[in-house]
């Protein structure tokens, strides 16, 4: 019996390592024996800009990219830009969301106002919707760098991928003196989402 493809979307703005993230993802599922395709759009990836990446993977995968609507999850590294990308996913979908605001220059000059209640926006679209203060808990962990790595691990919980393979992964993907971080974080977030009821909103992280 065939595996049927998974979609995912990660989105965030330039700084936030999504590209990285995505690279991680890819490999892991690619160890993990499946066909893997990813397309991202990085030309606006400087410091601010918005930033997606289209991950699929299955038995076998023709095209990398996601049509609007087909989306199994997205990977929100920023609230707004989950709103931004709230069109790919499917009915039933999953968002699994950090909760950290990163201001575009409109509103900070003042010419745009931020979105209010995106977690409930987000929830009239999705069948869960895990929000929390991902960068907070990077932060708590001793570096805020790592939070792409620790929303990996909160992905990680919806995906039948084993921790070794994105423990390999990451070991690939980051310098070796902060290794030994990333691999904290990766497993602290896959505990986070254990540690809340999945279709609510998380407003304290313990480390």
């Amino acid at each position: 019996m065939s595996q049927p493809i998974t979609n995912i979307i990660l989105s965030g703005v330039g700084g936030q390592g999504v590209l990285v993230a995505s690279q991680i993802l890819s490999a892991t599922a690619l160890a993990a024996g499946y066909d893997v395709k990813k397309a991202e759009v990085h030309g606006m990836s400087q410091r601010g800009g918005s930033v997606i990446s289209h991950v699929r993977f299955g038995d076998e995968v023709f095209s990398p990219l996601i049509s609007a609507g087909e989306a199994d999850i997205i990977l929100a590294f920023e609230p707004l830009e989950a709103l931004r990308y709230l069109h790919y996913l499917r009915p039933g979908g999953i968002i699994v969301l950090n909760e950290e605001r990163v201001l575009p220059q409109p509103v900070h000059v003042g010419e745009a106002t931020y979105p209010e209640d995106i977690v409930a926006t987000c929830l009239q679209a999705a069948r869960e919707v895990i929000a929390t203060n991902a960068t907070h808990a990077a932060e708590q962990l001793g570096n805020r760098k790592v939070t792409n790595v620790l929303m990996l691990g909160m992905l990680s919980h919806f995906l039948e991928l084993p921790d070794s393979h994105w423990l390999a992964a990451i070991k690939k993907r980051v310098p070796p003196k902060s290794l030994e971080l990333n691999q904290r974080a990766f497993l602290h977030g896959k505990e986070l989402v254990k540690s809340e009821n999945a279709t609510a909103k998380a407003e304290e992280i313990e480390t």
